[in-house]
């Protein structure tokens, strides 16, 4: 293996945008998409937001001779999005849905329905293990505000801990997708120092494209200008990460972004920019090969960060449960209290003037609503109060750990 040339792969990573009904001239620029890769051939494509399978089948016959290998992964009520296609073949697969992915009755946000989650595909390359991981995080629809940054901490806590037990086996991780985070979030700083994973962005020797490798930026034509103005170079959310294990190393040959438009054409591929990465694979040589055993002192902060957090959204959690089991108990409370009335008038209690029926009913139904809303309400923050509590049970955990072995150092 000493003798043989390093590998080279390939890969194309991006957020398609492609959103039945809803999102600008999807067809035509799946077509695009499709059209792109069948002629750059490039050894894998990581795509997200690819929420209907009939646009994931178009682009299965259209790259079938390209990439005969692909996989499209299903989870919640419209989908993950999340497919691959692969020049080779994919030996096995496996997706991780998310704990925690925002909350139902948000309807103009959607993710709680598309069933955010991590797909695992192994593939074989050149006698190589990798295992490749892609994934979309919950969005982040207001960054002064954010409501869904627990949310979001909790997935990459969870994609992390995925990464670190499924990869055990393999001689190359590569992680690809919108993580919906900037380059110095805690979520980001989470995910890289817990797995050791290198940002292709960082590590890279030649980039190529929007400046900062950002890859939503203002000159797309499907961006929303406002969303953008406190960041006018754009922002980065979409990432390619990697690392060697076993006897192999890494590295980012060249990097690259595009640009707005597809060359030429008059409309981009997405309302996100593609990133492509090249990268070499090479045996490890010993003498070098460093211990995965050692612990930054850093990530002792990183963790704590984070843990915090999540603490701040168990106690938002904790109020929207007892918020919506007083409510429950006050709908309740009126139903006995018009029963009691119903049943005054049955045994001959009634008022001179008689309760008007249909007001009466009117007001029953409302609140056989209301209870029956809040009752549902309440199991789901019970729930999402259980997710947050675990969470924040193992970062404990954790973080012990961590300084267990610091002290030991």
């Amino acid at each position: 293996m000493d003798t043989d040339p390093p590998l080279e792969l390939r890969v194309f990573n991006l957020n398609c945008w492609a959103i039945r009904y809803l999102s600008k001239l999807r067809q035509e620029r799946i077509g695009l998409i499709g059209d792109t890769l069948s002629q750059e051939g490039f050894d894998l494509a990581l795509l997200q937001e690819v929420w209907s399978e009939r646009d994931y089948c178009e682009l299965k016959q259209k790259l079938a001779a390209c990439y005969p290998y692909s996989h499209y992964f299903k989870s919640g009520v419209i989908g993950s999005g999340l497919c691959v296609f692969s020049r080779y073949p994919i030996l096995d697969t496996f997706l991780y849905q998310y704990s925690l992915n925002g909350y139902p009755y948000m309807l103009q946000h959607g993710d709680w329905f598309c069933g955010k989650a991590v797909g695992l595909l192994i593939i074989k390359i050149c006698g190589i293990i990798f295992h490749v991981y892609v994934t979309h995080l919950h969005a982040e629809y207001c960054r002064d505000k954010d409501a869904y940054l627990p949310h979001r901490v909790v997935q990459a806590w969870e994609l992390a801990q995925f990464i670190q037990h499924t990869s055990k086996g393999a001689d190359v991780v590569l992680l690809g997708g919108d993580l919906n985070m900037h380059p110095g979030d805690v979520g980001i700083r989470l995910l890289r120092g817990w797995t050791g994973l290198r940002d292709s962005f960082a590590d890279t020797e030649r980039f190529e494209g929007c400046e900062d490798g950002c890859t939503l930026v203002p000159a797309n034509c499907f961006i929303n200008k406002e969303e953008l103005q406190p960041f006018p170079l754009g922002i980065r959310i979409d990432y390619i990460l990697y690392k060697g294990l076993s006897r192999f190393v890494v590295k980012c040959d060249s990097l690259m972004t595009t640009t707005g438009t597809a060359p030429g054409k008059s409309i981009p591929y997405s309302d996100h920019e593609a990133v492509i990465a090249t990268l070499c694979v090479k045996p490890r040589e010993e003498a070098k090969a460093s211990s995965s055993s050692a612990v930054e002192p850093e990530l002792v902060d990183v963790v704590n960060e984070a843990r915090t957090e999540v603490r701040v959204g168990l106690h938002a959690a904790e109020r929207q449960r007892y918020s919506n089991g007083r409510m429950a108990i006050l709908a309740l409370l009126l139903l006995l209290l018009q029963a009691a009335m119903g049943l005054s008038s049955l045994v001959g209690w009634d008022s001179p003037q008689p309760f008007p029926k249909f007001s009466f009913s009117l007001l029953s139904l409302l609140a056989t609503v209301v209870l029956l809303l809040s009752m549902v309400l309440y199991v789901f923050h019970t729930i999402e109060v259980k997710m947050l509590q675990g969470t924040e049970e193992q970062m404990r955990l954790a973080l012990q750990a961590l300084q267990d072995k610091l002290s030991s150092m």
